[in-house]
């Protein structure tokens, strides 16, 4: 596999059709069959890096250019991006990375863009300084954000902005849920020293352990078996704020890719019926697979949760969980590539969409039931606003406020400073980085009666 023509490939998907880039490289990566892991390295090393500084990469290639490449182009464009993230933020040898990123002119049948990449290259290498002190005149490419979402998080947090661009342009940290129905996490720490795998607790959650760096799960103790889970911090408090308790009925209204829909088996063994409902069946096939690894088992159904009458079956719902679809504006730094795919005309759709699911799957609810909404988002417009909307039209809705005092909530961890997150009086937000976690928000809904 050659890395950097298979990351030239998933960047044209990614920046050149609107692909996800978690896709484009699992794509990649299938087509590339078995390959030498210092490239499949390379190759993730690569394609995200790109995303994640691309504001920065398009401002220095602006700087270079004596004028933009035609669109027909972009796959030149694309190529000069790499060459440049080598040159600036990889430990590789120059000369290899200026070898390497001309002669992929070649694979693209273009011949001629083959002195322009050496110029373009040879001149960055030269003129470094003054180029990158040009770069502190664009925001966009200071910060690596688009400026709308730049706009939205400084009026959203005007004294958090600058640490969640922070947090957003630095790779999230692997994190894993201990399976407690297996062991605790701490004879789980012992095991991974044992295997050479450096790790720590995962503040204020019940199961959470922090790798100190990825690694392939095969390495992970007892994985295949089901004796840990991949899920960052802030997913794992859906679980124990939703509190389901033995024989209940839950809902887990947009289950897939099945994380939450695995901890809540895990935590209550005993629960009457998990209802896992998500609309892609593709993706419900993952959790299916999840729940068969960890040896657990719920009622799937590929439906659209805004339509219930199409799939319930009219017995109401203990607990529902909707954790919806968003802007995904808390887990940038795990998907970098949301920063170029998410428009700011994308986030009224959105915010119609989450309404919509409330209110549908409200009625769902038994009285005193609770529902517990979630977004991995960072914006009011789909969180805390969301809620005082929602609680403005349902008059049998209240709103449980104190995270910390909540059944199953996670304490403040001990002498750490700050509890987890912060409270917006119409639920909770966590911010990228804090705590090592992604930015989520919860708000925890009972149903008077």
């Amino acid at each position: 596999m050659n890395p950097r023509r298979r990351a030239l490939e998933v960047l044209q998907a990614v920046i050149g059709e609107g692909r996800s880039l978690t896709e484009a490289l699992e794509g990649a990566l299938a087509e590339a069959g078995e390959a030498d892991p210092r490239d499949v390295a390379l190759l993730r090393a690569l394609c995200f890096g790109v995303c994640r500084h691309y504001f920065h990469l398009r401002c220095l290639l602006g700087q270079l250019l004596d004028r933009p490449l035609r669109r027909k182009d972009r796959d030149v464009e694309l190529a000069a991006l790499l060459g440049l993230f080598q040159l600036g933020w990889l430990r590789i040898p120059a000369h290899a990375a200026v070898a390497e990123t001309v002669a992929l002119a070649g694979a693209l049948r273009k011949p001629w863009a083959r002195g322009l990449l050496n110029a373009l290259l040879r001149r960055y290498q030269r003129e470094r300084e003054a180029l990158e002190a040009r770069v502190g005149e664009d925001e966009e490419a200071v910060h690596d954000h688009p400026r709308w979402l730049l706009d939205r998080l400084r009026a959203a947090w005007p004294a958090d902005w600058p640490s969640v661009v922070a947090a957003n342009n630095t790779p999230a940290p692997m994190s894993l849920r201990v399976n407690l129905r297996q062991g605790d996490r701490e004879d789980y720490l012992r095991q991974l020293a044992a295997a050479g795998i450096a790790a720590r607790l995962a503040p204020a959650t019940e199961a959470g352990i922090v790798l100190d760096a990825p690694v392939d799960v095969a390495r992970l103790p007892g994985f295949a078996a089901g004796r840990v889970s991949v899920q960052d911090g802030a997913a794992q408090l859906a679980a124990p704020l939703l509190d389901a308790r033995p024989g209940e009925r839950v809902l887990d209204a947009c289950a897939a890719p099945g994380g939450k829909t695995a901890h809540l088996l895990e935590r209550e063994p005993a629960l009457g019926e998990v209802v896992a409902l998500d609309k892609s069946a593709s993706r419900l096939a993952t959790l299916e697979k999840g729940l068969a690894r960890l040896g657990l088992s719920a009622t799937t159904l590929a439906a659209d949760a805004g339509a219930p009458a199409d799939w319930w079956d009219g017995r109401p719902f203990h607990r529902i969980l909707l954790d919806a679809p968003c802007s995904a504006t808390g887990v940038i730094r795990r998907h970098p590539d949301i920063k170029l795919l998410r428009r700011e005309a994308d986030i009224p759709a959105l915010a119609a969409t989450q309404q919509t699911l409330l209110r549908r799957l409200w009625p769902l609810l038994r009285p005193g039931g609770i529902l517990l909404y979630a977004t991995c988002s960072v914006l009011p417009e789909e969180n805390a606003r969301q809620i005082a909307q929602f609680l403005q039209q349902c008059t049998d809705a209240r709103l449980a406020i104190d995270f910390h005092a909540l059944p199953g909530a996670p304490p403040a961890p001990a002498g750490s400073g700050p509890a987890v997150g912060r409270d917006t009086g119409h639920g909770w937000q966590i911010l990228p980085g804090e705590w090592d976690m992604d930015g989520f928000f919860y708000a925890r809904l009972v149903k008077d009666g």
